[in-house]
């Protein structure tokens, strides 16, 4: 909001206003020996759409977090979220958390296996295949927007013919 905090004098109240700046988006690793990863730190896989740099398809996600900040209730949720977009994108991800859940999540959002909140281990698993790109990873948020403009015109012509 620095569009309203500066000029009302109230800029430098909001900490990281002054030297933050956007990195350049999405970025894909490549591993020698192992291929290409897209890499979201921490609560970064809370945006949906926003994974993935365009033309560069990774085989998988990473998602290193510290989810110690928010206690047992973030934990969770933010789990859910990054299965929300391995759904949405057709990627595995490897989330690998100190404190939080670690899991490795199939593209299709199925949990292949998990550490628990605050406990430690180690996951040994095969990674599970990518699938073809999704329709929302082609689209990004456009096909939300799609989706509900078909409603809307599907609903008016439907309200029109049974008049």
């Amino acid at each position: 909001m620095p569009w309203l905090l500066r000029p009302l004098g109230l800029a430098r109240l909001v900490p990281g206003d002054m030297d933050f700046t956007p990195g350049p988006g999405p970025r894909t690793l490549s591993l020698p020996g192992f291929g290409a990863i897209g890499v979201q730190v921490c609560y970064e896989t809370i945006f949906s759409g926003e994974l993935i740099e365009p033309g560069h398809r990774p085989r998988l996600l990473f998602n290193p977090s510290n989810d110690a900040w928010f206690g047992s209730w973030g934990s969770p949720q933010f789990l859910a979220q990054t299965r929300m977009r391995a759904i949405e994108e057709g990627l595995p991800i490897v989330r690998a958390t100190p404190t939080g859940i670690s899991a490795v999540i199939a593209a299709d959002g199925r949990l292949v296996a998990t550490i628990p909140h605050e406990r430690a281990g180690v996951l040994e698993v095969r990674m599970p295949p990518a699938l073809p790109p999704t329709l929302f990873s082609r689209l990004g948020n456009w096909a939300a927007l799609i989706v509900a403009l078909a409603f809307l015109v599907a609903a008016i012509a439907n309200r029109r013919s049974a008049r």
